[in-house]
């Protein structure tokens, strides 16, 4: 074994970066492919909205809520699924995940058919509205520990001085759910209308949710547990992976990082990067889950879903190369801290501009790419640095505790819009602010972490 390493890492180094291209190559594009489906079923409310709310008699604050109680679920169970997927394996856990968030999300169709009685009464809610706070909490329950499993999943393959280009082209899948997605919900919506008796939603619902759990059943085919367990690599390649990892992992003594679960928790960094990741998610998910409204009022018919659904494209399509662009440019020139400083306060100046330009199309158009690029480059890039310090069951769940603490952002931020724009009459302009304000605190508070930026130097 030690011979085949010593071979591999003798040669060139562009016969190492062939190395890791493989590797990426053979990963990313199906990682991709799951992560579309995630968001999928994640977003695709904001487009359901459009036509349930009417349905169901949704105000605006039910909506909000309902969209971000997601992430309560996503933030309880997000620790001891990833703890989990370590223990038994990425293939296995993350194949669960994804079937059982499927069956899930095909569940919507029915939030107006189950009778919850007193139930339902003592919340002060209606049976629909009950049942799709329920649904929307089983979703998070049964999605969480995805995202940050794969963010793990590739720290067993990339070193940290690769990790950040390759987490920015799995994160293009983001985009990618939007621009492919967006169109397709719009189109269901508007033609897929009383087909069969159900409504233009139920069908979203329905159709969306399918693919996750087909996606789901081919990670038992598609995904190896880790290098070791990968038919397309050569014992070579496979030790020289490994070693490069271990190597990698050892290097990060120098902070004070240690491996096991009481190391994650006991280590203020991740403390601080929790809050710092909150306060992108919390504009991410906020513009999201509103942007087909936010679109919709710029003067697009009401009936027209599939024109929302085009013009969504634009931001996020832009955004999509701006990730990508940025996290390259993290990796090339080494610095973390600064790129993610910087992408918050691209998306800062996307929402005070929506804040300022009412509804004007084309201005708020730019405004919302801004802010969907600020926002996917942010989160593309903050992953580099909680993976600087941990390694081992503290990765696991460090990991885990920022992403799950960070996405009850995902809650907040549609909540408030929601609450602002159902006492305000529609406006959303002082949510826009307010998320503004919030993003520039994450920013300082980035800057602000010593130990992470010396590492990355």
């Amino acid at each position: 074994m030690a011979d085949s390493f010593d071979a591999l890492a003798a040669t060139s180094n562009a016969e190492r970066t062939a190395v890791y291209k493989k590797a990426a190559w053979r990963l990313i594009p199906f990682l991709c492919l799951c992560l579309v489906a995630a968001y999928l079923d994640r977003v695709n409310v904001g487009f359901a909205k459009l036509q349930m709310a009417n349905d169901l008699m949704f105000t605006d604050a039910i909506y909000g809520f309902g969209a971000g109680i997601f992430f309560i679920g996503y933030f309880i169970f997000e620790v001891p699924s990833n703890i989990i997927l370590e223990k038994v394996g990425a293939r296995m856990w993350i194949a669960r995940i994804m079937i059982t968030w499927g069956i899930i999300s095909s569940a919507f169709m029915f939030t107006d058919d189950i009778y919850w009685g007193a139930i339902a009464t003592w919340f002060n809610c209606t049976d629909a509205e009950f049942t799709f706070y329920v649904l929307r909490f089983l979703l998070g329950a049964c999605e969480a520990g995805f995202f940050p499993g794969i963010i793990l999943y590739l720290t067993y393959w990339f070193p940290g001085s690769r990790r950040t280009k390759v987490i920015a082209m799995f994160m293009t899948a983001i985009a990618i759910s939007n621009v492919i997605g967006a169109p397709v919900s719009g189109a269901i919506m508007q033609y897929m209308q009383g087909m069969g008796g159900l409504r233009g939603w139920e069908w979203l619902f329905l159709l969306e949710g399918i693919p996750s759990v087909i996606v789901g059943l081919l990670v038992f085919v598609f995904l190896p547990d880790g290098p070791r367990h990968a038919e397309w690599l050569d014992e070579r390649e496979k030790n020289f992976i490994i070693q490069q990892v271990q190597e990698d992992d050892a290097g990060k003594s120098e902070l004070g990082k240690g491996h096991s679960l009481w190391d994650a928790f006991s280590d203020y960094r991740v403390w601080f990067l929790a809050l710092v990741y909150f306060s992108g998610v919390i504009c991410f998910y906020a513009i999201n889950f509103w942007m087909p409204t936010i679109i919709q009022e710029l003067g697009v018919d009401k009936k027209d879903f599939l024109k929302v659904g085009l013009l969504s494209m634009i931001p996020w399509g832009i955004s999509a190369v701006v990730m990508v662009i940025w996290g390259a440019h993290s990796d090339k020139t080494g610095e973390r801290r600064w790129h993610v400083a910087c992408s918050l306060l691209l998306g800062v100046s996307g929402l005070i501009g929506l804040a300022l330009v009412g509804h004007a199309p084309i201005p708020s158009m730019i405004a919302l790419t801004l802010v969907a690029s600020g926002t996917l480059s942010f989160v593309a890039t903050f992953w580099s640095l909680p993976t600087a310090f941990l390694s081992g069951t503290a990765a696991a769940a460090g990991i885990a505790f920022v992403n799950s603490v960070g996405n009850l952002g995902g809650h907040f931020g549609p909540d408030l819009i929601g609450r602002i724009r159902t006492m305000s009459g529609g406006a959303s302009e002082a949510a826009f602010l307010a998320l503004a304000a919030i993003a520039v605190v994450g920013a300082v508070i980035t800057i602000a972490i010593p130990n992470t930026q010396k590492k990355l130097n």
